[in-house]
C-alpha cells in the first residue's frame, strides 16, 4: 500500500506529542517497534491480533478489520504509519524514535480532527501514553 498520508476529516486542528524514553539503543528500539507483528504485544488497539496477507498488514478492531502500513525501513528512527478503516478513511500516525544519548526517546504525534470532542482527544492521549509504556517495559531489561 502507498502511504499517502490523508486522513478522514480536513487538515487536525490540534496536536500533541507524547514521549517516552526507553533505555536501550534507538535502533533495537526502532526494529521492535516498526515490526507490524510486534504491535500487538504494546499497541493496546490491536491487542486483539494482527496478520499478514500478500504483504499487507491487518487488524480486526471493533470497526472491523484496519489495514496498517508503515513507511519503508530506514535508518533515521521514522515510524510513521497510516491506519486505513474499514469505511476507506485513512489517519496517519506519526511516531519517530529520536536518539537520546545512548537511549531511545519514542515520540507519538496524536493529532485531533476537527469535530473530536476534548473527552475522545484526552482519552487518546491516555491510551497512546499507555501503550508508549507498555513499549518501554517490554524492552527495558
Amino acid at each position: 500500500m502507498d502511504v499517502g498520508w490523508g486522513h478522514s476529516g480536513g487538515m487536525p486542528i490540534e496536536s500533541r506529542h507524547l514521549a517516552v524514553v526507553i533505555h536501550r539503543p534507538p535502533a533495537e528500539v526502532a526494529a521492535f517497534a516498526g515490526d507490524p507483528a510486534h504491535l500487538p504485544l504494546w499497541a493496546a488497539g490491536l491487542a486483539s491480533g494482527i496478520r499478514e496477507e500478500q504483504g499487507r498488514w491487518f487488524a480486526d478492531s471493533p470497526m472491523g478489520a484496519v489495514e496498517v502500513a508503515f513507511v519503508p525501513a530506514n535508518e533515521l528512527g521514522v515510524l510513521d504509519h497510516e491506519v486505513v478503516l474499514p469505511d476507506g478513511s485513512r489517519t496517519a500516525n506519526p511516531l519517530r524514535v529520536l536518539p537520546y544519548g545512548e537511549d531511545a526517546e519514542v515520540v507519538f504525534s496524536l493529532r485531533r480532527e476537527a469535530g473530536v470532542p476534548d473527552e475522545a482527544f484526552e482519552a487518546d492521549a491516555r491510551a497512546v501514553r499507555e501503550d508508549l509504556e507498555r513499549l518501554k517495559a517490554i524492552l527495558e531489561p
